[in-house]
């Protein structure tokens, strides 16, 4: 698989670049559909680019926004992906569908938000950890074999079960918007871009796929 990787000589060049590839990715799928169906990531890297989503036209009442992964957790608890995405999009109409991780039976809460995910995603971001990982497929963890079902659990990572769309709904997305920063990225940045299978983030194969990062910048 190919990747066509753009770098940036800081976070803030990053997140108004990520910003407005998305918008323009946003406008493409209305003008093709009617409507635009992205799924996005949590943690520290993305949330200034959800400031510059925030603040650009993107087409809010035609756009859908899904959750790649969701630790579980208490619905209050800073951990979540979720909590991030309310508050950057908090002074916009944005239509958040949030991951069913208060659920009791968190195999069929996973089942359920599959079955309202869209046929593909018009755009899906993901992060890149220094071990590798993507969404919450984390190394070794057997939510890696998943192929029959859109969205699954996976066991205890970092402190905490989570939620995850599963590399068949990657793949299947008409794009994939990579974000990476942190000097501590370089060496699975390295490996992303071989398509290496030795980390999770390798195994994503998706039909296009854009790696915008500033670790160069970082190093």
């Amino acid at each position: 698989m190919q990747h066509e990787l753009r770098e940036f000589p800081n976070d803030q060049d990053l997140a108004i670049a990520a910003g407005e590839y998305v918008l323009a990715c946003a406008r493409r799928a209305v003008k093709a559909s009617g409507r635009f169906s992205i799924a996005l990531s949590g943690g520290k890297t993305p949330a200034a680019m959800f400031a510059v989503l925030a603040s650009s036209a993107l087409p809010w009442d035609r756009t859908t926004i899904y959750q790649v992964d969701e630790r579980v957790v208490a619905p209050n608890d800073p951990a979540r992906n979720l909590s991030l995405l309310l508050d950057a999009f908090a002074m916009v109409p944005a239509d958040i569908r949030a991951m069913p991780v208060d659920d009791e039976d968190l195999d069929d809460a996973a089942d359920r938000y599959g079955a309202e995910l869209p046929e593909f995603f018009d755009l899906v971001h993901l992060g890149l950890g220094p071990d590798g990982h993507t969404a919450s497929l984390p190394p070794g963890d057997p939510v890696l074999l998943v192929e029959d079902r859109p969205v699954a659990l996976t066991q205890p990572y970092l402190g905490h079960r989570r939620m995850t769309l599963t590399y068949p709904t990657l793949d299947h997305a008409h794009h994939v918007l990579w974000l990476v920063s942190g000097a501590d990225k370089r060496h699975a940045l390295d490996l992303l871009l071989r398509s290496d299978p030795s980390i999770p983030a390798g195994r994503v194969q998706a039909r296009s796929s854009l790696v915008m990062s500033s670790v160069a910048a970082t190093a």
